[in-house]
């Protein structure tokens, strides 16, 4: 085990995280289209309002407050809906409660003094958010502050403001849950300011210490068993509404797909929470309902224009009179060319700025979280063959890559030559 995961804590990670801002499911999806667009991993964590404003709250009541995480394209989905469509004014006034997928577990309240190995084991078992106390008094540093002994993790914290808290560190679940008990010794000036941690903080606060995680770094990510192989995908002949009527799991993504002669399945694009974080949300929920797999990720970045939107919103004319139902926009009118039913011919219409983000089965643990982290993207498809073959064989997402970096180093063998190489190339790309 790295000495990283044993002598630093998550309150190591605080340091410069903005503090919270709930965002509450009586809100509505207008408003919810804007904060994705400022979240990390493309989607935003949802909170029910405060019974009594003012009045201060242990974890386990903000605990039981959070209702779940709302991605991009939990959003598009419900704007692709045909009553969405239909009237775009009502969909957009939504309150969230009716869009969000409730889920309590997906977030978890820490102590900042919790241990990182404890942190990495919450989210290997299926937590994307860890909400931290911030602390005014907290130091960068936390090895010298933070020490195991007799079995008890003692708290990086002034004991003048706040006692000792003890963890049993072979049981992280307890570490969430002993969280709530330090609630009522913190001083008033610092209750209620946390700050949120994503899985993609965690991450990037990892790819800071490849030193201290050697040799897993420059290990292949096969020979980690980082590669999940049970990932969801469509076909590009289908519908793109496939997407709407099912669960990706984790990472939330389809891969989009053409089968080869030889039975094997090349990936064409995608369609993700990272592909729809930034883009725009009504156009992608209209070609979600309306086009194929193939055409909508060949025109979701590079087709759909501000001209389409305001065809879009205006509403015809139908003798003389305003019709309150927006008009039905063809593939041509809207920017997307027509895509021939078989899809292994002009195999290049589906490239460019749409293409998915993909590693080989050789590539480095390193370079794979680079990728991930430069290109802000929840994950990266996995190919194996030549360039022009593109044959999908899995996907890195972070929990593989949180995995990998607590899994047992590899031998030496495993380490591939091309690996600094790889790192530097790939994280330029």
């Amino acid at each position: 085990m790295a000495s990283v995961f044993l002598y630093h804590v998550v309150g190591d990670l605080t340091v410069g995280k903005p503090e919270l801002e709930e965002f509450y499911e009586t809100e509505t999806i207008g408003s919810a289209i804007r904060a994705i667009r400022e979240s990390t991993e493309c989607g935003i964590t949802v909170w029910k309002r405060k019974t009594h404003m003012g009045m201060a709250e242990n974890n386990d009541t903000r605990q039981q407050r959070f209702v779940g995480i709302l991605t991009s394209l939990d959003v598009v989905s419900f704007l692709a809906k045909p009553q969405c469509l239909e009237d775009q004014d009502k969909a957009m006034k939504t309150l969230v409660s009716d869009v969000v997928v409730p889920d309590n577990a997906l977030l978890k309240i820490v102590d900042p003094g919790i241990r990182l190995i404890d942190a990495l084991e919450m989210m290997k078992q299926g937590v994307r958010r860890l909400l931290v106390l911030k602390s005014t008094v907290w130091k960068g540093m936390s090895k010298r502050f933070s020490i195991l002994y007799n079995g008890k993790w003692l708290k990086n914290v002034d004991n003048s403001s706040c006692n000792n808290l003890s963890i049993n560190v072979s049981a992280p679940s307890s570490a969430a849950s002993s969280a709530s008990s330090s609630s009522s010794s913190t001083p008033p000036f610092m209750r209620n300011k946390f700050c949120c941690l994503s899985r993609e903080d965690i991450i990037r606060y990892l790819i800071g210490c490849l030193g201290a995680l050697a040799p897993l770094p420059l290990s292949s990510i096969s020979s980690l068993g980082a590669i999940n192989h049970n990932y969801s995908s469509i076909d590009a002949s289908l519908p793109a509404a496939e997407a709407t009527q099912k669960n990706p799991g984790d990472p939330s993504a389809f891969a989009i797909m053409e089968s080869t002669p030889d039975g094997r399945h090349r990936i064409l694009g995608e369609i993700s929470v990272s592909k729809l974080w930034k883009c725009d949300y009504i156009a992608a929920a209209w070609a979600l309902a309306n086009l194929s797999a193939g055409q909508f990720i060949m025109g979701i970045e590079d087709n759909v224009s501000s001209r389409w939107l305001a065809d879009f919103n205006n509403n015809s004319l139908d003798n003389g009179v305003e019709s309150t139902r927006p008009r039905k926009i063809s593939s041509m009118s809207s920017g997307y060319s027509p895509v021939s039913p078989t899809f292994g011919v002009g195999r290049g219409t589906y490239r460019g700025r749409s293409a998915p983000l993909t590693c080989k089965t050789t590539s480095s643990l390193a370079a794979v979280m680079a990728q991930m982290l430069s290109h802000r993207a929840t994950h990266v498809w996995v190919t194996e063959g030549e360039d022009d073959d593109d044959v999908l064989v899995g996907v890195v997402g972070y929990a593989d890559i949180l995995v990998a970096v607590t899994s047992k180093p590899p031998s030496l063998s495993a380490l591939t030559p091309r690996s600094i190489v790889e790192l530097r190339l790939e994280n330029h790309h």
